[in-house]
């Protein structure tokens, strides 16, 4: 997993709530045995038509939101089943950060361990971020995971809580076997004690 810190970057706007991991990836995409190329599947019900055409009035296929790598969604984004490829499928498709009011716990968990920074901020504070974006040309947010902040382009700051634990992961790029690999010799050691 490689450190994640600083993402300031093009910001995309989903403001739908309630978005489950079957929109996000839906269930007929699962069978692959890569954790690679399901960016083309995110949202794929939603994004695209029965033959495969762009669905001109999603929002992630307006020209403004094109290379996002920030996504604004609504309250509860990433309820339902506890599929990581829903993780998988939005970091393969660009998205480094979701910022949203509320998280499915499943969902924070699996984008934390491929190396997302997921944000929680107040509802009034996503809308104010949502009604900020600049719907023809685009526009551009800084999350700063060191500072735990989202700064505006106009300059606003806005903090946000963030567990200790999975940001210095992140911050260091630390999966769970990078982790364990940190006590290797203090697990040697015990099992050395337990041998003898």
């Amino acid at each position: 997993m490689k450190a994640i810190s600083l993402v300031s970057a093009r910001v995309a706007v989903l403001d739908r709530p309630d978005v489950d991991t079957d929109q996000i990836i839906p269930k007929q995409f699962l069978k692959r045995i890569e954790r690679t190329g399901y960016g083309k599947y995110v949202f794929f019900d939603w994004r695209l038509d029965e033959d495969g055409n762009e669905r001109p009035g999603f929002e992630l296929n307006q020209p403004q939101f094109a290379g996002a790598k920030i996504l604004l969604a609504g309250r509860n984004f990433g309820c339902g089943s506890s599929r990581e490829h829903a993780a998988w499928a939005l970091q393969d498709y660009g998205f480094d950060v979701v910022i949203a009011p509320s998280f499915g716990d499943i969902f924070r968990s699996n984008a934390a361990k491929v190396g997302m920074i997921i944000v929680e901020l107040p509802d009034e504070q996503v809308k104010e971020l949502m009604e900020g974006v600049d719907l023809d040309r685009g526009s551009d947010l800084t999350v700063d995971l060191d500072a735990q902040t989202v700064t505006t382009p106009d300059g606003k700051v806005l903090p946000f809580a963030f567990d200790p634990s999975t940001r210095y992961r992140l911050l260091n790029g630390i999966d769970d076997i990078g982790l364990t690999l940190q006590y290797e010799a203090e697990i040697s050691a015990y099992e050395h004690a337990r041998a003898t």
